[in-house]
């Protein structure tokens, strides 16, 4: 398995280079440019931020469904003041209450899932003082308490959560490893950009340099009256107009260099000459297989299936509010005495059992508008995700289809390239021998230029569709191997 965001350190050695303004230069190979992404780029550290929220919600989802040990208490509570009492004869007098009180306990609670309702084991123990004159102590202890509170017939919400929550996880991977290859498209748009500028400063500068030797022959050649003062002026023309391209392509690399030094996070400083990959793997997609591993991996089959368990939670939730009965019950065992360790003699028994009822007798529909609403949504949400998936398997199939005929344009445009390149030598040398014009020289020139650079754009739109359809598939088809990140180790760094 690949591991994309644990990008080995030997990588800064690989390509020669010291980060910062302190290097002169680097010599980029694209593998490169997407490695050093996906370590410091600024969009790969926004997605890991994101995974990491979505990695203690899920931490604190599981944290729910274990024991959980609590200790409460007061400590101390004064109280002094004056309360009504009534006696025996009915009338009213004031009392006075001044007393000291301390209480603590300690409990283990634990959810149900299976029912969703809520155990607790307790251990407590009160004291109080009374002040003032005659004072005095008591001692109540609770030395075993089980509380049980369970909602009869409302929605189990622990049990729809053990549903929702582990596939809300598992999206929220597969997105990380998604926005992972996010950066790894931008690398790549950024890096070609750089190299075509770059491409095109050469491709200037040696038009500038033809265009000025043509221009020195074609003065002797006046002089001897071989060409007429028009094609002369021509000449003059070609070789300003090949200037100002010269400083109009310097501007444009500036620009590109400039976008790939912030992407990457190198300095200012730092000059990048991208290397023209080479060698291009033989590879054809198979439309099932890919669509295959986009079910299994993209976080979009995820979404789906958490966005209908979530519609079916609504509609639960909406039925399950329509009444209301809960369940309460206590059972322990008490003591009290003015000794504490005599406060755990002679324990009687404690009990409670309590049931809440809450049913509407007359509420004008709205419980059952509420449920109407919620099947609604969720059938609103199924049409949706129905739509959305004919859409996502047809966008795989485009860039299948895209891909595999990419790899015959880009043969067809390298081939094209070396004969544009030859048509431009032969151009100059049988105009310098006076067989074609100006023009068809021109011609010649701007052929090869366009030639040029049809080249690098084919091979840019090859390697773009070969990680669209790896960004969305998760697998890498040349290592066949499941991209995937030790996600543990990455969010506790």
């Amino acid at each position: 398995m690949k591991q994309i965001n644990l990008i080995i350190l030997s990588l800064l050695c690989s390509i020669s280079l010291v980060h910062g303004s302190e290097a002169d230069s680097v010599r980029l190979t694209l593998q490169d440019a997407i490695r050093l992404a996906q370590l410091q780029s600024v969009d790969a550290a926004v997605a890991l931020n994101e995974l990491k929220v979505a990695y203690w919600e899920y931490r604190t989802y599981q944290a729910d469904q274990l024991p959980e040990v609590n200790f409460t208490g007061t400590i101390p509570a004064y109280n002094s003041t004056f309360s009504k009492y009534q006696q025996g004869d009915g009338s009213y007098t004031y009392i006075r209450n001044n007393s000291l009180g301390l209480t603590g306990g300690v409990s283990i609670d634990q959810n149900i899932a299976l029912t969703g309702g809520k155990i607790s084991l307790k251990s407590a123990l009160d004291f109080n003082r009374q002040l003032g004159v005659g004072a005095f102590n008591e001692f109540m202890s609770t030395p075993i308490g089980l509380t049980l509170t369970q909602p009869v017939f409302g929605v189990n919400t622990q049990k729809w959560n053990r549903r929702i929550q582990p596939v809300r996880y598992q999206e929220a991977k597969a997105y990380y490893i998604e926005r992972v290859e996010e950066v790894t498209l931008s690398a790549i748009s950024n890096f070609f950009n750089l190299l075509l500028a770059q491409e095109n400063l050469k491709i200037t500068v040696q038009n500038l340099e033809n265009a000025n030797k043509l221009y020195e022959i074609a003065l002797a050649k006046r002089k001897i009256g071989q060409i007429s003062e028009s094609e002369l002026m021509q000449l003059n023309l070609s070789a300003l107009q090949a200037k100002g391209k010269v400083t109009e392509a310097q501007s444009n690399r500036n620009a590109r260099m400039f976008q790939l030094r912030a992407f990457l996070g190198f300095g200012e400083q730092t000059e990048i000459e991208p290397v023209l990959p080479e060698s291009l793997p033989s590879l054809r997609m198979d439309y099932q297989e890919v669509l295959e591993k986009a079910h299994e991996n993209n976080s979009f089959a995820k979404n789906i299936m958490r966005r209908q368990l979530e519609a079916d939670y609504s509609v639960a939730s909406a039925k399950g509010n329509r009444r209301s009965i809960n369940l309460y019950a206590s059972v322990g065992y008490s003591g009290t005495n003015s000794v504490l360790s005599n406060a755990y003699n002679n324990l009687r028994n404690s009990q409670i059992v309590e049931v809440g009822v809450s049913i509407p007798l007359l509420d004008w529909g709205k419980r059952k508008g509420k449920v109407k609403v919620a099947e609604s949504n969720r059938e609103v949400i199924l049409s949706k995700t129905r739509q959305e998936q004919m859409n996502f398997n047809q966008d795989i199939f485009l860039l299948v289809e895209n891909f595999n005929n990419q790899a015959g344009q880009l043969s067809i445009a390298e081939e094209a390239s070396v004969i544009a390149r030859k048509r431009y030598k032969t151009a100059i040398e049988t105009f310098l021998i006076g067989k074609i014009n100006i023009l068809d020289l021109n011609d010649a020139q701007n052929s090869k230029d366009e030639a040029v650079q049809k080249q690098i754009e084919e091979l840019y739109l090859y390697w773009n569709y070969y990680y669209n359809i790896r960004s969305v598939t998760l697998y890498d088809f040349l290592n066949k191997s499941t991209l995937d990140a030790e996600f543990e180790k990455i969010v506790r760094n």
